[in-house]
């Protein structure tokens, strides 16, 4: 019920903004509707005119040509301003979330009971703020210490909190978000009105959106259009007249007629829908929860042809998990799932938790009294590479094979060939070779293993039908990495992936001629982030990842450049789709209407009227409201996009020209055809 009420009153907004939209000011800036315009005011004023006994039309024919002109612009504002309102319902929204707060401004950030209350909108660039649970973030910033769940919801429409924390990827916190846990201490790193709330607010209104360059070069097009047929029909009356007085039949072609037929002729279709394509492109977007810092950087979206893609999220489920005991000669299986699933009790990452899961179902290893067993465990430390348990004189340690080999080899006992083949076989397989040993001897290997996400091979196979090569970039060896790559279905990989071979590789693509897409979130990712075409950041990682970016991924998702992709296509599909159709119905009206209008100079023209119209008068009323009422026709499709189909570019291009082309021939001549037949019927011509 509220989506319906919020639908009506975008609805009711985009009326009273197609006559706000009426305004010289603004319809300069869409020349080809500013033609239509000038257009309705010449006609307008030729009625009035009809009433001094300056006639060119019949008054009521002129009236009548006047009106639907003014239709024609309102209808154009009309699309424009129903594109916009949903940006204004997006950003009002976000308005509401935005509002000034208590802050509480520290004078050092060891001390947070030295602090002043200031409002967040005095805060500056550098200021130290400490957030309690409860509180509302008040300005951008990076955690410098402390770590909380905070509530986003109120930016990214996403209930469930996330951690944010001093140190590594997950430090940027947004201005309007809650903290609803613990406490944090945050520096400043955004100006009053800077904010990333603010850059929102002024994205997503259509207002601020500014024309990119294939827009630019359409509308440069269209324009040439228009002053080709306005100096061909600025013509017709001067050749007319002297044409009939050489035939001494007919007459010259009226003004009323010349501006008219210009307006049908000229491309105002797709004219008075480009501004509306854009915007509910940059809509679709936002709605992905999607903040693109331009429109250049959708539309290079559609244009990407190499994505490179993390692994880890992306590809894989982001945690590799346990599945299988590998013991060497003279242990069990079950022997080795027990010390694993021991060692791996005080470990809380995934992959631990899923080694004691894996132990439980296998052999059904339950729950241990662990202060009977007066068990101390040794976590994982950079140093050591390993964590374990130490328990009535036993010692357990799990770490990568390198590592335990190390540690047994040190402590004067073999390190079985056995263990070593296991290893290798692990890691051509693409898993994680987890070793375990226990009182210095090596009990075997667990087999952790990247999962890759169900459907990402399938959605990678969609990519290569469309022409787009994919790179799995991920910091595992090249063995591990060939393994997943070929598992997943990627085109490519990067293994052991510095921000410097990421940057050389895109570099690398880039002058080839290729537009490269990435995402990121870490300060180590900026570089590539800066020098990508498209350079999605997610918003849970670094200021500096934010900052290098050209879109922004609220919801911190790493599949999402593959649907930014989608909506970047769509949207050159969209405007590609309604210009062939545009021009497609120019042509149509040319061929359906100029014979007619001639008719009382060159009689023999009457043959080329095999749409058998009843008079000039009538093919210039049907196409001139065939020519208004198409926008209005088209208006759904312009905010909806055309749909999306994961085909190449040729196949697109040949379904374009059959499905828009085509239809944009056909249409003009059924739809005049029939509003000729009802005028006649009526008896207004």
């Amino acid at each position: 019920m509220e989506k319906k009420s919020v639908d009506k009153s975008i609805f009711y907004d985009a009326l009273r903004q197609s006559f706000v939209k009426l305004s010289p000011r603004v319809q300069v800036k869409n020349p080809v509707m500013l033609v239509v315009y000038i257009g309705a005011v010449l006609t307008g004023v030729l009625y009035f005119l009809s009433f001094a006994g300056l006639k060119d039309e019949n008054s009521g024919y002129t009236l009548t040509i006047s009106l639907i002109l003014w239709f024609t612009v309102l209808f154009a504002n009309f699309a424009e301003a129903i594109a916009e309102g949903r940006g204004r319902a997006q950003a009002d929204s976000l308005r509401s979330a935005k509002k000034d707060v208590k802050a509480r401004k520290l004078r050092t950030p060891s001390n947070i009971d030295d602090y002043t209350e200031v409002l967040s909108n005095t805060l500056k660039k550098g200021d130290i703020v400490y957030v309690r649970a409860g509180e509302q973030v008040p300005m951008d910033g990076e955690v410098i210490d402390g770590a909380a769940s905070v509530d986003e919801s109120a930016i990214t429409g996403e209930s469930a909190p996330v951690i944010r924390e001093s140190g590594g990827d997950r430090s940027a916190v947004t201005g309007g978000t809650t903290l609803v846990s613990d406490w944090l201490i945050i520096e400043v790193t955004a100006e009053a009105g800077e904010s990333f709330l603010d850059k929102m607010i002024s994205m997503v209104e259509g207002a601020a959106r500014k024309k990119t360059p294939n827009e630019v070069a359409l509308q440069i097009l269209l324009i040439t259009l228009t002053i080709i047929f306005l100096v061909v029909t600025a013509a017709l009356r001067p050749f007319t007249g002297f044409a009939s007085l050489q035939a001494g039949s007919g007459s010259a072609i009226s003004i009323t007629n010349v501006i008219a037929l210009l307006v049908c002729l000229a491309p105002t279709t797709i004219g008075a829908l480009l501004s509306s394509i854009g915007i509910a492109g940059m809509s679709r977007l936002n709605q992905a929860n999607v903040l693109a810092m331009s429109g250049r950087a959708i539309e290079a979206a559609g244009d990407v042809d190499v994505l490179l893609l993390d692994k880890t999220g992306t590809i894989t489920l982001g945690n590799r998990q346990a599945s299988e005991f590998l013991p060497v000669a003279g242990v069990t299986e079950q022997e080795l799932a027990d010390a694993a699933q021991l060692s791996s009790l005080a470990d809380q990452t995934a992959e631990g938790r899923s080694i004691v899961v894996l132990a439980k179902e296998r052999f059904g290893i339950r729950g241990r009294e662990l202060s009977a067993l007066g068990a101390n465990f040794v976590e994982f430390t950079a140093k050591t590479r390993m964590s374990g348990i130490d328990y009535q004189g036993n010692e357990i340690r799990k770490g990568a094979a390198d590592t335990i080999k190390a540690y047994v080899m040190e402590k004067g006992s073999n390190y079985p060939e056995e263990c070593e083949t296991l290893v290798r076989r692990i890691a051509e397989a693409g898993g994680t070779p987890l070793v375990v040993a226990k009182n210095n001897q090596v009990m075997g290997v667990v087999y952790l293993k990247d999962i890759v996400k169900n459907g990402v091979k399938e959605r990678f196979e969609d990519l290569r039908k469309m022409g787009i090569k994919t790179i799995m970039i991920t910091g595992d060896n090249p063995m591990t990495a060939a393994a997943i790559a070929a598992e997943a279905g990627v085109d490519d990989f990067l293994a052991e992936a510095t921000p410097e071979a990421k940057l050389a590789l895109i570099r690398d693509y880039q002058a080839k001629g290729h537009l490269v897409a990435m995402t990121g979130d870490g300060t180590n990712d900026a570089p590539a982030l800066a020098q990508a075409d498209v350079a999605v950041a997610m918003n849970s990682g670094t200021q500096a990842a934010k900052e290098a970016g050209n879109m922004v991924d609220l919801d911190s998702s790493p599949t999402k450049l593959i649907d930014i992709v989608r909506i970047g296509k769509q949207l050159l599909m969209t405007r590609g789709s309604l210009t062939t159709f545009s021009v497609a119905n120019d042509v149509a009206k040319y061929f359906a209407i100029i014979p007619v209008l001639f008719f009382g100079i060159y009689p023999q023209l009457e043959a080329l009227n095999f749409m058998r119209l009843t008079s000039a008068a009538s093919a210039m009323l049907s196409a001139i409201i065939y020519n208004a009422l198409i926008i209005i026709a088209l208006i759904p499709l312009a905010l909806r996009g055309v749909k999306y189909r994961e085909l190449p570019a040729e196949k697109l291009l040949t379904r374009n020209l059959l499905v828009y082309g085509l239809g944009g021939i056909c249409a003009p001549f059924l739809a005049i055809k029939l509003i000729d037949l009802i005028l006649t019927a009526c008896g207004l011509v």
